[in-house]
């Protein structure tokens, strides 16, 4: 069963954080918080973390489009070709923030993503999220958690998340309710920005 721990945004334990490190060194799968939604993630270095998360998702990893979790921009470079001033300008005002940037990879992506030509980028606005990718020294591959409800597209309680999701993960993070809109996904990999999902991020960026 999974662990449940609480941990507040304005201010993260520092052993808190550095329990949920060790889980992720250690392959385990964590559901934690974001500026947008409650996502699941794992070590992005983890292979079998990464298997376990395209099962769940039930799809194959390599057709998987999940996002890649930076605490800042310097961490995009490791896996995204060299970008434009004006890309990198979009960037920079946008975030931290509600957004998922849809970057060309490059040759150092790890090898179960090697042949996706492009890569989603996220630096959320959330202390918990940054603080865990920081202390990790690397980005943690994510993807949404749904509910299967009708009404609520994701769920926000973390005790219900906990609920539904504790035989499937080794640890869940209580870091407050969560909101219920994803975030604004734009490609920028093209010669123009191509907004494919409006989210919680403004479009006043680009």
């Amino acid at each position: 069963m999974a662990e449940f721990i609480r941990i507040y945004e304005d201010k993260p334990s520092e052993a808190s954080i550095k329990k949920v490190v060790e889980v992720l060194r250690n392959g385990g799968l964590i559901i934690y918080p974001t500026d947008t939604v409650y996502g699941l993630g794992c070590d992005i270095t983890n292979s079998k973390a990464l298997e376990r998360i395209a099962k769940i998702k039930g799809i194959k990893l390599d057709k998987a489009n999940f996002s890649f979790i930076c605490n800042d921009l310097s961490h995009i470079s490791d896996y995204v070709k060299q970008i434009d001033t004006a890309t990198f300008k979009i960037l920079k005002r946008a975030l931290p923030g509600p957004y998922t940037f849809i970057l060309p990879g490059n040759n150092d992506l790890p090898k179960e993503f090697r042949k996706k030509k492009t890569v989603g980028i996220r630096v959320p606005d959330n202390n918990i999220a940054l603080q865990i990718v920081q202390m990790l020294g690397n980005p943690i591959v994510s993807t949404s958690i749904h509910d299967e409800d009708e009404v609520i597209e994701y769920s926000t309680d973390p005790e219900l998340i906990f609920e539904k999701w504790q035989n499937k993960v080794e640890l869940v993070i209580d870091g407050g309710y969560g909101d219920n809109i994803a975030s604004t996904i734009i490609d920028l990999s093209g010669y123009e920005p191509e907004v494919i999902r409006e989210g919680k991020g403004s479009l006043d960026i680009l």
